[in-house]
């Protein structure tokens, strides 16, 4: 941590009129932000709008993509990936012996479930991006939901 406090001659006297802390400069106020990593630099912006409709429209529309993402994360599997020829043919016939029923040999993580989700849902999201309609009408209901905003004072 790097605290430093700036001084300013005033008259006779040195005055305290500002003060540079590390930790403040890298801490990030209450709120939503976006953070930019790329060569040479970064960039922040603060109070960003998280585009919650953009969300929930695309999460409707990929809810099945979402749901197939989500099955496929969690299927069963072996600890190791099965290398020789008789563990592979003996994993599927235990997979087919269970049949229907969802038997977990090993877990996966909530973690890999939830991404694998959240991966389908940016898949979809990024394709309504490209249909003009769905833009114009996002551009109207934001310009209607900032209108229709009271500022509290």
């Amino acid at each position: 941590m790097t605290k430093k406090i700036f001084y300013e001659k005033i008259g006779r006297r040195y005055v305290p009129v500002s003060e540079y802390n590390s930790e403040w400069v890298d801490s990030f106020p209450k709120g939503n932000h976006l953070v930019m990593c790329y060569p040479g630099g970064s960039s922040r912006r603060f109070n960003v709008d998280p585009n919650y409709a953009s969300l929930i429209a695309a999460s409707r529309a990929a809810e099945d993509a979402m749901s197939q993402a989500l099955v496929k994360a969690s299927e069963m599997r072996p600890r190791r990936t099965p290398i020789t020829e008789q563990q592979r043919k003996a994993w599927a016939k235990l997979a087919k012996a269970f049949g229907e029923e969802v038997y977990y040999i090993e877990l996966p993580s909530a973690r890999e479930i939830a991404e694998a989700g959240i991966k389908a849902l940016q898949e979809e999201a990024n394709m309504l991006q490209y249909n003009e309609a769905i833009k114009k009408a996002y551009d109207h209901l934001t310009l209607l939901v900032k209108l229709s905003k009271e500022e509290k004072i």
